[in-house]
């Protein structure tokens, strides 16, 4: 059971949590929410003893292993692979000792221990949580250092699933994941078997993930049962009972005042108008709930264009060197809206930046309108804006010739009204200046808006007013994100960049899931029309390949045991004194013959591996 009691928590004279108390229990699976800047990261700083609460405390199980990733991101020389490994803090001491003890009895006791975590089983199981998390097996051996700031993250990110933690701790987890890690580590914490408390704005993960729903809101936490969608049913309820029990108080209140102000002055009534005037003065207001009044996003949109905006004609394109995409045949029309799907380094943000002109084809042709206007969001822009100057100062730059009440309105249209307007950009929360980088980008009224992972700032209100607005936007859409809710609320056509090119995916984002989780989508249907099964087949076609994959881990884990035990077999043999204390008893007869089980005993784990494999490709093929 994990006790927040009472906890206060003051920020450069702010109050960011008042008195908050909640009770987690064990193996509890918690989605910690609330609206940009509602200190979530506090708190979480708080559950892990970053940070002391000024008032309060926090109640754990002692000997309680918490894992939460740090600020800074992993560097240096050593690969992605061996970062993961040394997470393991007991085997990598256990292993150094084991390659300098002279002792045959602490020796064996290494050996013994590292059986009992698991030891040799950790290659292959942190090899599974990379590979989960987009890296391939090049990827697995390059230095961390040649990797950017994402691609570090999501080593640290593999390193504490993989550390297994008792109470596992994690913020905003999928911001640097593309769609495909994302549906993966969904499908990992599903299994995790510790205790989760999992700050997200991804309504699906939270959806799917967690049981409770932690809400932090003017520094109070409420625990509310189920996913995200339970959550809003709730509070909606909640909202609509708060707003009828302040109507209602409301309505008491004039009545009491009135009633104060007619009879204050009579004497045969003074003493009730006393009794009530008491009564209104212990009354104690009865708020509803916060709604923050900035939540806007509000594109302006183009003149009409006559189609196609853009044309590729069997188009390439790269930086130099190889192209990166070839036989890029596309079109976009008005209106279009667009979801470019597929991992991280296959080329979207490459086609993102042929389709806005900031690169041009090395081959074939592109034919883009001349009076076309583009705007284009990626996450640079958020982290560049100058933070010394205010949204009024930046706009005002930007629309160099445009009058005052022109530069007004646009930032109106994205909230940055009154004093947000000459609020400097440095004081300002992530999703406000997601908001104040998507207003730069659309001051023009683009025909066409390109969206690269907008939504990597913006809690879940926020996503949910930005897919209105995009819904309302009259212009075309090109969106890369790794949120399926909001590819599923705004995209009408799928594209996969894949292979060194970029198809039609025809299907929904559903059968697009399903592909990628190695479900009921077949492999042939990417870029192709997928039939249509029956649902009694499908259903047992997922049953299949769930046995199918459970046989298959079960079979690794064997492989790496047995493995493990014929190594330490075959090492007794070649030096006695190297010898656990298990096979220290046995002669070297009975250590070849005990080899020669395992051994078959491998070759049989091995064949049944095989042969899940092919039930499972069976299944999904």
């Amino acid at each position: 059971m994990i006790m927040i009691n009472t906890i206060t928590v003051r920020l450069g004279g702010r109050t960011i949590l008042d008195r908050a108390s909640a009770a987690i229990p064990p193996g509890g699976r918690v989605g910690l929410i609330g609206r940009n800047g509602a200190g979530k990261s506090t708190l979480m700083k708080v559950l892990v003893g970053q940070l002391e609460p000024d008032e309060g405390s926090i109640e754990r199980p002692r000997r309680t292993r918490l894992g939460y990733i740090a600020q800074e991101a992993p560097s240096g020389a050593i690969s992605p692979f061996d970062a993961v490994l040394s997470a393991d803090v007991e085997r990598t001491r256990l292993l150094d000792e084991a390659n300098h003890c002279t002792d045959p009895d602490r020796l064996g006791d290494i050996h013994e221990r590292l059986l009992a975590i698991d030891a040799y089983t950790a290659p292959s199981r942190a090899a599974i949580i990379l590979t989960g998390l987009g890296f391939d097996e090049a990827m697995l051996a390059q230095p961390l250092d040649s990797f950017s700031g994402g691609w570090k993250m999501r080593v640290a990110l593999a390193a504490l699933l993989f550390s297994a933690p008792d109470i596992l701790l994690l913020d905003e987890p999928s911001n640097h994941l593309d769609l495909e890690s994302t549906l993966w580590l969904e499908n990992f914490l599903k299994a995790y078997p510790g205790t989760l408390i999992l700050i997200s704005h991804e309504r699906d993960l939270l959806n799917n993930v967690v049981d409770t729903i932690l809400h932090l809101q003017g520094g109070k936490l409420t625990l509310y049962p189920g996913g995200y969608d339970a959550f809003e049913t709730q509070r909606a309820q909640r909202a609509a009972q708060l707003a009828a029990a302040k109507a209602s108080q409301d309505a008491q209140r004039a009545r009491l005042q009135d009633y104060v102000a007619r009879n204050s002055a009579r004497a045969s009534t003074a003493k009730q108008a006393q009794s009530r005037a008491k009564m209104l003065a212990k009354m104690q207001p009865i708020a509803a709930l916060m709604e923050d009044p900035s939540l806007s996003f509000d594109f302006p949109n183009p003149e009409e264009m006559r189609p196609p905006l853009i044309t590729l004609d069997l188009a390439a394109v790269g930086y130099g060197g190889e192209p990166i995409l070839r036989r890029l045949n596309l079109r976009i029309d008005p209106g279009d809206r667009i979801a470019l799907l597929g991992r991280n380094g296959n080329g979207k943000t490459t086609l993102a930046r042929l389709l806005a002109a900031q690169l041009i084809p090395v081959e074939g042709e592109m034919q883009a309108s001349g009076r076309m206007r583009v705007g284009y969001f990626t996450q640079y822009q958020v982290e560049e804006l100058a933070s010394h100057d205010t949204p009024l100062e930046l706009m005002t730059r930007a629309m160099k010739g445009m009058t005052p009440f022109a530069v007004r309105s646009q930032l109106g249209r994205f909230g940055f009204s009154g004093n947000r307007s000459t609020t400097k950009v440095v004081q300002l929360s992530g999703g406000e200046r997601a908001r104040l980088a998507l207003a730069l980008i659309t001051r023009e009224a683009p025909h066409l808006l390109i969206l690269d992972e907008p939504t990597n700032h913006l809690d879940v209100d926020s996503r949910e007013a930005l897919i209105q607005a995009l819904n309302e936007f009259e212009g075309a859409v090109i969106l890369i994100s790794h949120d399926r809710h909001m590819i599923e609320l705004t995209a009408d056509k799928l594209v996969l960049v894949d292979d060194g090119t970029a198809v039609d995916y025809v299907g929904s984002i559903e059968d697009y899931i399903d592909f990628v989780l190695g479900r009921n989508q077949p492999k042939e249907n990417r870029g192709s029309n997928p039939k249509k099964k029956d649902r009694r087949v499908d259903a047992h076609s997922r049953e299949e390949a769930r046995k199918a994959r459970s046989a298959i881990l079960d079979a690794e884990k064997l492989i790496a045991r047995l493995q493990g035990q014929i190594t330490s077999i075959e090492q007794a043999l070649a030096d006695p004194a190297s010898a656990t204390a298990d096979l220290t008893r046995l002669t070297a007869g009975e250590l070849a013959r005990r080899r020669a089980v395992m051994v078959q005993e491998l070759e049989a784990a091995e064949r049944q591996w095989l042969d899940a494999s092919e039930s499972l490709e069976q299944q999904v093929a």
